[in-house]
């Protein structure tokens, strides 16, 4: 068996060619889509629900995914081997789950009362005349967003640091560069067009690796055996993980209905009939990226037994190591490309919904209640509001100090905690109020910041398990002593 002692990464004229053609190819999309998404904030913001089935569940996985996949999830088998897995199981098990039920319920509302935001399907459901729920929602969402917007730069400058011998800094810049400007010109229609060309860049490139490196290896068996070799035994037990390990890795699954960047793709599809095809296709998609990333992992401890044999020594460089150790220019290319692709899949869509919240939700439905804004005039704040926000984002990813995949599992877990169980109730049971939805909302999200400040919290169970059941009790218990006049009205228009 052959190894490295030392592993540099270095970008030749056809990995370099390879992945700027890939980023043209996204800029184009953003021009294209410049006119449709110009019309309004309907368009710039949802797509005037026009997106079709493979559009919305390519854009649903990729970008509730991120970076995360690509270079946490691959550090961890790494790390860990096999039972890396079920860091995937929980969030596939509930995307199936939304994409067949909790998905046709707020299409059809959010339809009926012309709901662009989740914002907006909170305050409508409610009848939240005073926009207090409105203003909540807005604040939790934009204190989660950006720090989440944050951590796709921070992966995006390692990566370009790492791949193309520049400063992070530098890399974050770019990366940030890149994101605003297809964002801003071709809003939702763009982000959606883009994600679904990067999904299958994603997929292409987490399938190749591994089966390119079993093919070197001389098969599978071969492949397996080298590994257990390295890693061990417990490398290839699915049970080689603690209990409260388990269960945070199921528990993130728990986040996906909480994520404003992935509802809104249920929310924009053409026919809510098509929903059922789009639960299908979403859960493949997950399944062959879930395996193909800790096969990739498990592929690295073969080429890399110690861990310093990596790029600086960390274990979230793995992927692209791999690449460029044992395969030609243009897979490296690709695979700089695919993490990219996981960036700026979840960062434009971020970008989106934090728009929204201060342009749809603070500016248009609370400031300015009541009076006729021009369509033109409020794409044009969005533009601008999406500027300001990257500013914002980057200042936070300048000073960042954790690494890419905690940060990320930190503000998937608030949004989790805070608009998951609120949301799932507000779709499924009748006697949840507005104000039971708002002690949910901040429990929840109070609960995610608390439990990740105490260290032997933090370490016994991910903070996403508490707050969303520290949510969900304190939402049915004070839904149950409160009472809304309209409760009725509002839940019938989910199911009809």
């Amino acid at each position: 068996m052959e190894h490295t002692t030392d592993i540099a990464i270095e970008s030749g004229f056809v990995t370099i060619a390879t992945f700027w053609g890939y980023l043209g190819l996204m800029i184009l999309i953003g021009i294209f889509a410049t006119k449709f998404s110009s019309k309004g904030i309907n368009n710039f913001f949802i797509g005037d629900r026009k997106m079709n089935k493979l559009v919305v569940a390519m854009s649903a996985v990729v970008s509730g995914r991120s970076a995360w996949l690509l270079l946490g999830v691959t550090g961890m088998a790494y790390k860990m081997g096999i039972s890396a897995i079920w860091a995937a199981v929980g969030y596939i098990l509930a995307e199936f789950w939304l994409f067949f039920s909790y998905a046709p319920r707020i299409r059809r509302f959010s339809e009926k009362y012309d709901c662009i935001t989740i914002t907006d399907f909170y305050s409508e459901r409610f009848s939240d005349k005073k926009s207090i729920l409105r203003i909540i929602t807005v604040i939790i969402i934009l204190l989660f967003m950006i720090s989440y917007l944050s951590a796709q730069f921070v992966a995006g400058g390692k990566t370009f640091s790492t791949s193309f011998n520049i400063s992070s800094n530098e890399g974050l810049l770019a990366t940030a560069a890149i994101i605003l400007f297809y964002t801003v010109l071709g809003g939702f229609l763009a982000v959606s067009l883009t994600d679904t060309i990067q999904g299958f860049f994603m997929l292409f490139a987490l399938l190749a690796l591994p089966i390119i490196a079993i093919f070197k290896l001389g098969g599978i068996s071969n492949f397996w055996n080298a590994a257990l070799s390295i890693g061990g035994s417990n490398f290839g037990s699915l049970s080689a993980i603690s209990l409260g390990t388990l269960i945070g890795f199921l528990g993130i699954g728990l986040g996906s209905a909480g994520n404003p960047h992935i509802v809104v793709r249920y929310m924009s599809i053409d026919k809510t009939k098509n929903l059922s095809q789009v639960a299908f296709i979403g859960t493949i998609m997950n399944i062959l990226m879930a395996v193909g990333a800790v096969f990739t992992g498990i592929a690295a401890k073969i080429y890399f037994p110690e861990v310093l044999m990596l790029p600086g020594g960390d274990v979230e460089n793995v992927y692209p190591a791999l690449a460029a150790y044992k395969f030609s220019p243009i897979i490296f290319g690709i695979v700089i490309s695919s993490i990219f692709a996981a960036i700026m899949s979840t960062a434009d869509s971020q970008l989106l919904v934090a728009a929204s919240c201060v342009v749809r939700d603070i500016y248009q439905k609370t400031l300015k209640k009541n009076i006729e804004i021009p369509q033109e005039k409020l794409v044009l704040l969005s533009r601008i509001t999406i500027l300001i926000i990257v500013g914002i984002s980057l200042l936070l990813a300048f000073f960042a100090k954790d690494i890419v995949f905690w940060l990320v599992l930190f503000a998937w877990g608030g949004l989790g905690a805070a608009f998951g169980p609120t949301s799932i109730l507000m779709l499924f049971w009748k006697k949840t109020t507005r104000t039971g939805v708002i002690a949910g909302i901040i429990t929840g999200a109070f609960t995610v910041i608390v439990w990740n400040q105490i260290p032997t919290l933090k370490s016994f169970v991910y903070e996403l398990i508490p707050g969303f059941f520290v949510s969900l009790i304190v939402t049915i218990i004070v839904s149950l002593l409160t009472k809304d006049n309209d409760e009725q009205k509002y839940f019938d228009a989910l199911s009809s």
